[in-house]
């Protein structure tokens, strides 16, 4: 038996009914995982190229089935202490100068950081509605990536109105340049914003597309109370009942947030088999509540974890955002029993891989997509490791990642990410967002 890539020595947590090889091997050929086991049981091999696991966890790479990196890399720290929607406001003020150079050079420093804390695959919401120079990146850093197009025709974004039908009746042609490039890695979808940026039409025609071409849809859905207080006084229904209405909740359809969620509204997401992204973090920052993940996941609902965009985060730090959802969920139920380390590893690998609609991710078997971390928890911070999923959930950092295979290529060594001078890159970012931000009076 002959691999690429052989990852040997680590204790493997393979996220599937197989549970931790306490010291095994992953064998990669090409793109897919070929074998996962004790070495001793996997019989005789050859690799052409070997990573050092030894004393190191090996994982599936984390899944972000909600972000933003094309715009809010830019939007990083300029607009603290604001609640949501006076935040959304003052945002888009700078989005609308925009150039593609510099979402360009913003998408890089997203992928890098996420290449860098080991996120291997993710779920972009554009609000820029500029998707090119994010494609181009992922030429540079070839990370698993969904882009879905940002549309919306009401309210603050109401000057989107009118490229988001233009772009809509020529999604074929967008479909036909990029969906299944990039070997695969790369697929589009459709991002109408939220219920309260998008009318009953442009709603309406993101279905249709969304089915004539067979794509996933990735919007925000009871984000907060402002949002389903407009839904209640325009459409007099929740939000998620308005949009079950339309016809819009289906298998196919990933909803981020999630915070303002009714018993009834539960039920038809389980009863349509709606994809659910948890940004614990983001949701506290702003203010927007509080998911109930235990009545979702009671019902059946499939939730991953998050990061949304470094905006209202700061940080696209998977290891973040396990840590908190888990305390922040115990202590407003009271109970330490809920959401296990267990638990958040699978929500922040398989589950948000699954809701992100990757079903050959998110888990180390044969056969699945070679999208696997290393991650170093000999460290004075998770010190005495008496467990290894412990440590990874309350005790680990972006920066522990060693190494991070994607596609079966390895993206990040030894902590390094590689082909990109990553100073040059920060210093050109830091000059353009300055000029950015001074011509838009931010």
């Amino acid at each position: 038996m002959h691999a690429d890539l052989a990852i040997t020595g680590g204790e493997i947590l393979t996220m599937t009914d197989v549970g931790t090889v306490p010291l095994g091997t992953v064998l990669i050929r090409g793109n897919r995982i070929l074998a996962v086991g004790p070495e001793e049981e996997l019989g005789p091999y050859t690799a052409t190229r070997t990573l050092d696991a030894q004393d190191r966890v090996v994982l599936p790479g984390f899944s972000n089935c909600h972000t933003h990196i094309g715009s809010n890399v830019l939007l990083r720290g300029l607009n603290e202490d604001a609640k949501l929607f006076e935040w959304l406001a003052s945002m888009w003020r700078l989005k609308q100068n925009f150039d593609h150079e510099t979402l360009r050079l913003a998408s890089l420093v997203g992928l890098a950081e996420m290449a860098l804390a080991g996120i291997t695959s993710f779920n972009e919401h554009f609000d820029a509605y500029s998707v090119q120079p994010e494609i181009s990146a992922l030429g540079d850093i070839p990370l698993r990536a969904t882009l879905g197009y940002g549309f919306a025709d009401i309210g603050l974004y109401d000057a989107a109105a009118a490229w988001s039908y233009r772009a809509l009746d020529s999604f074929g042609e967008i479909v036909d340049a990029h969906h299944g490039r990039q070997h695969g890695r790369l697929r589009v979808a459709l991002s109408p914003h939220a219920t309260y940026s998008c009318t009953e039409k442009l709603w309406r025609r993101c279905a249709e597309v969304a089915a004539q071409y067979e794509l996933t849809i990735h919007t925000h859905l009871s984000e907060g109370q402002q949002e389903h207080r407009f839904v209640r006084e325009h459409y007099a229904q929740t939000p998620t009942a308005w949009l079950h209405s339309l016809g819009l909740l289906d298998a196919n359809l990933t909803a981020a947030h999630c915070t303002t969620l009714t018993d009834a509204d539960i039920e038809l997401m389980a009863a349509t088999d709606v994809k659910v992204a948890h940004c614990p973090i983001s949701n506290a920052k702003l203010c927007s509540g509080i998911m109930p993940i235990r009545k979702l996941l009671a019902a059946g609902v499939t939730v991953g974890l998050a990061t949304d965009g470094p905006a209202s985060h700061n940080t696209l730090d998977m290891f973040q955002e396990m840590k908190f959802g888990a305390i922040t969920h115990k202590n407003a139920e009271l109970d330490p029993e809920l959401l296990t380390v267990s638990d958040m590893l699978t929500l922040a690998t398989r589950e948000a891989a699954r809701a992100m609609h990757l079903v050959d991710a998110g888990t180390l078997a044969p056969g699945q997509l070679a999208d696997v971390i290393v991650v170093v928890i000999n460290k004075p911070h998770c010190a005495p490791r008496y467990d290894a999923q412990a440590a990874l959930v309350y005790s680990s950092r972006a920066d522990d990642v060693l190494h991070t295979v994607v596609d079966g290529a390895v993206i990040v060594e030894d902590g390094i990410l590689q082909g990109i001078d990553l100073p040059a890159l920060l210093r050109e970012l830091r000059e353009r967002a300055g000029e950015l931000r001074t011509r838009s009076g931010v």
